[in-house]
């Protein structure tokens, strides 16, 4: 599995200076295995669908999650969303209820956020795939390697971007985004087994939305719906 040619091609030019081809094709070997012998989230028609719905010039903001859904039918590409008609995770319902607090944005019944990532936010996990009911089954396998190119590739640009950092594994990300011109809010997990400590009232969709106005960028309409 040549997992560059299977990104769309703005996205390939944007990662391949930073990614190493003997990794990127290990890595790939390791997916094509998975799929073919496992029961893999997300379909393989899905993995790389936070670069198709936001390509590198529209992104403004990127979310970073840090493992796929591992239930049947959840994980669809995007970090932290799930399919349409599938129940709303814990995690999101606690994005929603801090959506409410800061912007006004009534919690959602859908759990799909395909409508962010339309509008230029980048929902990339730091790893890409997962076996079935086996949470970070494929941590440590080369996807973090991966998508650390796109968060290096997203600071070499010009252009404001706001990198939203949620926990302790997100938060370490900020390491890799030295451009003066980006902006960084860190926050806790929105995870219940962290209790919404440094998550609730941290109010970073209106500060993410301010960075972005103060940048001279479009910013972001945080209800999932539109």
């Amino acid at each position: 599995m040549n997992l560059t040619e299977l990104l769309p091609p703005a996205w390939r030019a944007e990662l391949t200076p930073f990614l190493d081809p003997a990794a990127t094709g290990a890595l790939g070997a390791f997916v094509a295995g998975e799929y073919e012998t496992q029961t893999v989230y997300p379909p393989i028609e899905d993995l790389f669908a936070a670069y198709r719905l936001c390509a590198p010039e529209q992104t403004k903001v990127l979310l970073l999650g840090q493992d796929p859904y591992h239930g049947p039918g959840q994980a669809h590409g995007l970090s932290f969303s799930v399919r349409d008609g599938v129940r709303v995770p814990p995690s999101l319902r606690n994005v929603y209820k801090e959506l409410a607090e800061d912007v006004g944005v009534p919690p959602s019944a859908s759990g799909d956020l395909t409508g962010w990532a339309k509008q230029g936010v980048l929902l990339l996990n730091a790893v890409l795939t997962v076996r079935a009911k086996s949470a970070a089954s494929h941590k440590n396998k080369g996807w973090e390697v991966f998508t650390d190119a796109t968060i290096r590739a997203l600071n070499a640009r010009d252009e404001k971007i706001v990198f939203l950092l949620w926990g302790t594994y997100a938060r370490k990300k900020a390491a890799l985004i030295t451009n003066p011109v980006h902006t960084v809010i860190e926050s806790g997990h929105p995870s219940p087994m962290n209790g919404g400590r440094e998550f609730f009232g941290a109010r970073m969709f209106s500060a993410a939305n301010k960075a972005l106005a103060d940048g001279g960028r479009p910013v972001i309409d945080w209800d999932p719906r539109n």
